[in-house]
């Protein structure tokens, strides 16, 4: 069973809230980044993101990371930040475009990582792993919160979302998009000890996002462990569980910058001829995040929506092996029959002709960006169910890069872990 844990988080003094938290480091260039902080001074993205001040270091000299915990440091030094008195957990609430999230703020533990009561869907990349790998380390926290999901046995989420009831949030911003995150801290002995008792029948979580900050935390216990350096808190890491089913997944698109040798009608006859039943989809809302499939049957489908010249495109073929977990997954098709088979893009992630695009854009944002010419084609995905990511996890399977966008999306810097 998972077993979660207590902890005296640092958060920003309330006056500071609306101020303090930031995207997370990993969607934002260091450029853009720096951007940030010229117009917000007090953005954690100081923290988070230490390369964007220091733009004439490699981004990752030792000079980077100690960066960042100098900031940090002097934060709480000036009364920006402060650590609660004593160990809770919390309720995180994000409302976006009139739908609302709540999860369960609190930390898991590296062993339960370890040992699979934690599943992953995806591979990381040890670069990616060793940057936040270091980052907690010398911060000597977990600045970014783990995004988990749960299957609900029976009045988890009802209990969690009871909490908040009427009561007023500890910490509140909105971000320049529109969307409001809060935080309500809970610290009393019945209400702790319940939440407690709720979590021990929940034999396993699933990281929705954030696999390589998970990944890191349990190299810094590791690390620590070998070097003496290891403290109780270092042993566990900050996390936000979700009800698999009070979430939001959306496709991740595709951006390919030429047709490889083929015109127009040469790819529309080449998928022809592989299967794909291929028609113009008309009225298309592009003000939307997904197309409604035109295809239905009583098999199932791969659905897919190619937007090139102007003009959207359904393909549509049965799936072959549904019982293929991850192979039935219209990314590993589009993938392997369409990127690497007609086009010649065999490496997903490292390939410069392919770009993607997170779900949570509308598909007027795809169709500028091939109107302009930057780009020659973009593919719609349609969201892979949850059900799906988490039995691929159950059966240690991994899916594709960019196969899913969760949200809500969790800023930095409303909740911080320490482990020093």
């Amino acid at each position: 069973m998972v077993q979660i844990y207590r902890f005296a988080a640092v958060r920003p003094e309330r006056r500071y809230a609306e101020e303090i938290p930031s995207v997370p480091y990993d969607v934002v260039t260091a450029e853009e980044a720096r951007e940030c902080i010229e117009k917000n001074p007090l953005s954690f993205l100081r923290v988070s993101r230490p390369d964007a001040e220091l733009p004439d270091l490699p981004p990752h000299d030792d000079r980077v990371y100690q960066r960042a915990r100098e900031v940090f440091l002097s934060m709480l030094e000036d009364g920006l930040m402060a650590q609660d008195p004593q160990a809770g957990m919390y309720v995180y609430r994000a409302v976006q475009d009139g739908e609302e999230f709540v999860g369960l703020v609190c930390c898991v533990g590296t062993e339960d990582y370890e040992n699979r009561r934690i599943r992953r869907h995806e591979l990381t990349r040890y670069d990616k792993e060793e940057d936040r790998t270091r980052h907690i380390d010398v911060v000597g926290a977990n600045t970014g919160l783990v995004f988990l999901l749960y299957r609900d046995p029976g009045g988890i989420f009802p209990y969690v979302h009871s909490l908040i009831g009427e009561a007023e949030p500890d910490g509140s911003t909105t971000t320049a998009s529109g969307v409001l995150h809060q935080v309500y801290r809970f610290t009393d002995e019945t209400t702790l000890s319940r939440l407690e008792g709720l979590f021990a029948n929940v034999p396993e979580v699933y990281i929705a996002d954030g696999h390589h900050r998970a990944k890191s935390a349990v190299n810094v216990a590791e690390r620590r462990r070998s070097e003496g350096r290891f403290t109780e808190e270092a042993g566990k890491f900050m996390a936000v569980l979700f009800a698999h089913d009070r979430v939001r997944i959306h496709g991740y698109s595709r951006l390919v910058t030429d047709l490889g040798n083929y015109t127009l009608p040469g790819l529309v006859d080449a998928l022809f001829a592989a299967g794909w039943e291929i028609r113009p989809y008309r009225n298309v809302d592009s003000s939307g995040y997904q197309i409604t499939p035109l295809a239905a049957g009583d098999v199932p489908m791969h659905v897919m929506h190619f937007y090139l010249q102007g003009t959207w495109y359904e393909a549509a073929r049965p799936v072959r092996d549904p019982t293929d977990l991850i192979g039935s997954l219209d990314v590993s098709v589009l993938q392997k029959d369409v990127l690497e088979g007609m086009l010649g893009i065999a490496d997903p992630r490292g390939d410069p002709r392919l770009h993607y695009m997170g779900g949570a854009k509308p598909l007027s944002a795809l169709e500028k960006l091939v109107d302009s010419g930057e780009y020659a084609f973009a593919v719609a995905m349609q969201p892979v169910p949850v059900e799906t990511v988490l039995a691929i996890a159950d059966a240690n399977g991994v899916m594709p890069p960019k196969s899913t966008w969760f949200e809500p999306k969790l800023l930095s810097g409303l909740v911080i872990h320490t482990i020093a």
